[in-house]
């Protein structure tokens, strides 16, 4: 009796922010399904220890690209060497974000906030830019956003990154509609509170023993990047709504 092919066999990812949290969770859940995982991440040493544990689940060795998101040369010439190696990317997981601190709008230095567009904003419109013929040449393109829920719920002090997640938000919106003739499909997923690097920032006092860890969505991100029709984003993708359908489904769950 043969084994059946892992979900995600000879497929293209690519992973932004992939050195830790839910971008390490998604390239780690990624290559155990079977996927060639493209690793972006800021520090090679982090990459590397990434491959690694890639390595040991199981997966195929890892592309490493040690890159600093703001850089749109650098995005435009990954774009370039994506085509070159593979000819087309089945799969986007965009989870590089910037926090930039919290304080009031009005004393947000000047060059923080321009850091920030940069990080969560610009780089997404880089990225489809440099990306999106790529994931037109694959026969079921994916490309999943990470959002925030302060998006829908803006609060005092958060407003850089408030913001800035939703004007991806936006952007990805009208992108999902331009390529809606196209197999390709943009999903914006919103992981909710979870045990970040991001999330202890914000919330220093907060005990991480309370946060789902980011493993757990791990398997979410390999059911959308393989999802026969995960239908345009009209609204984000919730985990705490997937993980409860989830568990309900579970024998001896009421």
């Amino acid at each position: 009796m043969t084994m059946s092919a892992k979900p995600l066999e000879n497929r293209v990812a690519l992973v932004t922010g992939a050195t830790r949290g839910i971008g390490r969770a998604a390239a780690l859940a990624l290559a155990s399904a079977g996927a060639q995982v493209i690793a972006v991440g800021r520090t090679q040493g982090a990459l590397e220890d990434l491959d690694d544990a890639i390595i040991a689940g199981g997966g195929s060795r890892a592309t490493l690209v040690p890159m600093d998101l703001t850089n749109g040369v650098g995005i435009d010439q990954l774009g370039g060497e994506i085509f070159n190696r593979h000819r087309r990317l089945d799969i986007l997981v965009h989870s590089a974000a910037m926090l930039g601190g919290l304080r009031p709008v009005g004393h947000i230095p000047t060059d923080l906030w321009d850091k920030v567009v940069a990080t969560n904003l610009t780089c997404v419109y880089r990225l489809i830019r440099s990306l999106e013929p790529l994931l037109k040449a694959s026969d079921a393109g994916r490309a999943i956003f990470l959002t925030s829920g302060r998006v829908v719920r803006p609060k005092a002090f958060w407003g850089a990154y408030a913001a800035t997640k939703a004007g991806m938000d936006a952007l990805v919106r009208c992108w999902a509609d331009e390529v809606d003739s196209t197999p390709l499909r943009a999903i914006i997923l919103d992981p909710g509170q979870m045990r970040t690097k991001m999330r202890e920032q914000a919330y220093p006092g907060e005990d991480p023993a309370t946060l789902p860890d980011p493993v757990e969505i791990g398997p979410l991100i390999v059911e959308l990047a393989h999802s026969a029709a995960p239908g345009p984003p009209t609204q984000a993708v919730l985990f705490k709504d997937w993980q409860a359908s989830r568990a309900a489904a579970l024998p001896g769950i009421p």
